[in-house]
């Protein structure tokens, strides 16, 4: 039985990982997009954001047989916990790409609108964080997942760069509110994908160490 485990298992880092691929992927596509002024992209991410809520569904029913066969406990459980944890985190970066290219056919019609230079460097670093958690997971290292856990202090110092040139860009022109407040939001989505990775990351610690590390403060308060 515990072959039958590991096998199935394995078949669920493999579907995680063909799952994290397709929505880094989305995630490259809609900035690309963002910031080629794309006013088209937004309903075909709509479509291929579905192959990655049938992965969500197909792998939740995998993590339900499991449970219902094998009765996992103990460290065994927390895999499979964090296996439908992971995988609602990843779903929701999918749908943070969807939203980012609908907010980018706002931006279109304003070709003089000027995007930061520093945009990419924030995206690029929210999905290598992603990309991150997912090694962590399956190379059972919680070292790598608590340092994806720090790299979100630099993407949130970024947004907060962003977000401020946004609002002076606005202020000096109030023509460009309207594709200022799309971009806003574009920024917002992009800190959103780091914030997610950070989920998985905590996640990992839990999986392997038992340590709930989301709310440290919580710690803190219960060894005083």
């Amino acid at each position: 039985m515990a072959m039958h485990f590991s096998n199935e298992m394995s078949r669920l880092h493999r579907d995680i990982v063909a799952m994290c691929s397709k929505v880094e992927e989305l995630i490259n596509d809609a900035v690309r997009g963002l910031r080629n002024r794309s006013s088209t992209l937004a309903a075909e991410l709509v479509i291929r954001d579905q192959e990655v809520n049938q992965l969500d569904v197909q792998i939740e029913e995998e993590c339900l047989k499991i449970l219902a066969l094998y009765h996992p406990v103990a460290n065994d459980l927390r895999r499979v916990a964090v296996v439908l944890k992971i995988i609602g985190e990843l779903e929701r970066v999918g749908d943070l790409a969807v939203n980012i290219a609908e907010r980018s056919m706002g931006i279109a019609p304003y070709p003089d609108f000027m995007l930061p230079d520093r945009l990419d460097e924030m995206a690029s670093e929210s999905l290598s964080m992603l990309h991150s958690s997912i090694d962590a997971y399956l190379e059972l290292d919680t070292e790598k997942a608590r340092e994806v856990c720090k790299a979100d202090d630099g993407v949130d110092s970024l947004n907060v760069e962003l977000l401020n040139e946004l609002r002076a860009q606005m202020s000096a022109d109030p023509s460009l509110v309207e594709p200022g407040m799309h971009l806003f939001s574009c920024i917002r989505h992009i800190e959103r994908v780091a914030d997610h990775a950070t989920n998985i990351a905590e996640d990992v610690v839990y999986m392997i160490e038992g340590e709930i590390i989301r709310h440290p403060h919580l710690r803190d308060s219960e060894s005083e």
